[in-house]
């Protein structure tokens, strides 16, 4: 069985008073963002990525095309993978 770790951060009522959301929309916005990032970075894969954005896969696949990120890697990654084949 899976469990999940709470995290706790403290963020400065005034920054959730600029952005107009709540905490919850903004822990929700923080852990989508966190994820965009760390799939970017290749920290973490699709699957995974999704699951810290608590999403199915499709939908955080279309919100990675909305960041203008692709699932199938870059010209160079696939001009290596040709060379190592």
């Amino acid at each position: 069985m899976r469990q999940n770790v709470n995290i706790n951060v403290s963020v400065p009522e005034e920054i959730l008073l600029s952005l107009r959301e709540d905490s919850d929309e903004f822990a929700a916005n923080m852990k989508l963002m966190a994820a965009i990032k760390l799939y970017e970075n290749q920290k973490l894969s699709v699957g995974q990525s999704a699951q810290l954005a608590e999403m199915p896969e499709e939908d955080f696949i279309k919100i990675l095309g909305k960041n203008r990120l692709s699932i199938f890697g870059t010209i160079q990654d696939t001009r290596g993978d040709y060379k190592n084949a």
